[in-house]
């Protein structure tokens, strides 16, 4: 799907979300990446084959 020179990380890679955003919609809060998956601004994420990705936001820091 992607067309990009290099190319973007596969939607089953590991660093899927670092795809180009190829649509954005803030007002809605999600954008969708070159490589098909959506991406949720709460980290959350749906992939093209319908799996679920939970939000995996960094815990903070414990001092």
């Amino acid at each position: 799907m992607c067309l990009h020179t290099p190319a973007c990380p596969t939607s089953d890679s590991p660093d899927r979300e670092a795809a180009r955003v190829v649509a954005a919609h803030p007002d809605q809060g999600w954008s969708l990446l070159c490589n098909g998956a959506l991406l949720f601004d709460d980290t959350g994420e749906l992939l093209p084959d319908g799996r679920v990705v939970a939000p995996h936001r960094p815990l903070a820091a414990i001092a």
